[in-house]
């Protein structure tokens, strides 16, 4: 895989991530205020940070990663399908499964939390 499409990739995660703790936090304001807006998405970055991410504290096996991003995309998912945006829904689903896919596919987190280089770059 070209390294320009790797990091494309990563950029694409990072995108997702982040919309994810936005659409959990809209949902939050909506249906429960301002506590229910904080700690949603506080609580998807904390186990994102925690657990997912390549430099997380306790790294967990790929089983474990897949948990959490279904558990933090899906929440997105269902709570974009609850705010009645399923086509948006459907959209983050598709682009984060495959996002994921190419992600454990060549092990670009796992090769950059050893501090090896990424497929597709020379050094």
């Amino acid at each position: 895989m070209p390294k320009w499409f790797i990091y494309l990739n990563a950029f694409l995660r990072f995108a997702l991530e982040l919309t994810a703790l936005a659409v959990l936090a809209i949902w939050g304001w909506r249906t429960g205020g301002i506590l229910l807006a904080i700690a949603l998405p506080l609580l998807a970055a904390v186990l994102w940070g925690a657990f997912v991410a390549p430099k997380a504290r306790w790294f967990l096996p790929l089983g474990g990663r897949l948990a959490v991003e279904a558990l933090v995309f899906g929440g997105a998912v269902v709570a974009l399908i609850s705010m009645g945006n399923p086509v948006l829904a459907v959209n983050l689903a598709v682009l984060a499964s495959a996002n994921s896919i190419l992600v454990h596919l060549h092990r670009d987190d796992e090769r950059v939390r050893k501090g090896l280089p990424l497929h597709g770059d020379r050094h």
